[in-house]
């Protein structure tokens, strides 16, 4: 009995101090865990590929950072409108009668007036085959060209004034003239001038009737030139003693060339028969029109003399000089 009423005191005691063992058990003895103000963000681990590498972890940008982002599209530009062409001028029905007569000539008006002459044909119905004579009435330029059948010395006196002057001309040149001074072609070339189509032979071309024969006379001309030079022969085709016919005006142009006729000249070409050279340059500057495509022969010892001299009276006449590429266009 005593030792029955041992063992319940005992058990009482034990019983009394459980809530106690109970409390610190649950308290971890009476220290709580401090509450940390800055939990630690979950950041979804790396992961690893097959091969090793690694693939970063997904974006963790608070979503309401690309909810400020602009996502606008950009506008899309106006396409820039190509330019519109210039319409080609109508120049209307083929002309008929073009020529008053088989030879070029021209009708002068007063000495010294410097008003454009007529011609054997108007220049609105040359117009239509690409073909000149005359340029501009309101400016006072001159377009210097050249005939060369052969050559007799003064084509370097020629070139000596274009350079003096700072003029550029064109050489109408004969089967001839590129087989015997090729050195010639060259210079004129490199010098910046431009290289017209005078046939191979220098015949009548109005009395041709077949268009391959007509061809031939060009063709013959323009493939030396290009052997000699290498470059392609000007689009400039002028018939020699002005003789052409509409049909001729007509080949000329299905063949890419411009019938050059002129508005000015003088009796230069008879060897043996040279003009004086005051009254040539007499001449050539009392009938000089603004406008005016210019023939003097290469051939003539007056031209050697005095073109010098004739350029610097134009010159004061307040005539300046072209080349034909400004008068056709290209």
């Amino acid at each position: 009995m005593k030792l029955y009423g041992k063992s319940k005191q005992k058990h009482k005691k034990i019983l009394r101090m459980l809530p106690l063992f109970m409390a610190i058990c649950i308290t971890g003895c009476g220290n709580t865990p401090p509450v940390d103000s800055n939990p630690v963000q979950t950041i979804s681990p790396v992961a690893f590929q097959p091969d090793g590498t690694e693939t970063p972890p997904p974006s963790t940008q608070d979503s309401s950072a690309s909810a400020n982002i602009d996502t606008t599209p950009e506008p899309t530009p106006a396409p820039t409108p190509e330019p519109t062409p210039a319409p080609t001028p109508d120049l209307g029905p083929e002309p008929t009668n073009v020529f008053e007569s088989d030879s070029w000539w021209l009708s002068y008006g007063e000495a010294g007036a410097q008003t454009q002459p007529r011609g054997n044909a108007k220049q609105s119905d040359l117009s239509w085959y690409g073909a000149y004579y005359l340029g501009s009435p309101d400016e006072k330029v001159v377009y210097l060209t050249f005939d060369c059948g052969y050559e007799n010395g003064n084509t370097e006196l020629i070139l000596a004034a274009l350079k003096k002057h700072n003029a550029k001309g064109t050489f109408f040149m004969t089967g001839q003239f590129l087989e015997t001074a090729p050195d010639l072609v060259k210079q004129i070339l490199e010098e910046g001038h431009e290289a017209g189509n005078h046939t191979w032979s220098h015949p009548d071309m109005s009395a041709y009737t077949d268009k391959a024969d007509f061809q031939k006379q060009l063709d013959d001309v323009a493939n030396l030139y290009f052997e000699i030079t290498g470059t392609e022969i000007g689009p400039y085709y002028r018939p020699p003693e002005g003789k052409c016919s509409e049909e001729n005006l007509r080949w000329a142009k299905d063949l890419g060339y411009h019938t050059i006729f002129w508005a000015l000249a003088h009796v230069d070409w008879y060897q043996d028969n040279q003009p004086d050279p005051q009254e040539s340059i007499d001449r050539l500057t009392s009938r000089v029109s603004p406008g005016a495509v210019v023939l003097l022969h290469n051939t003539s010892d007056t031209n050697g003399a005095i073109i010098d001299d004739l350029m610097t009276k134009w010159e004061e006449l307040g005539y300046s000089f072209r080349p034909l590429s400004d008068l056709t266009g290209p």
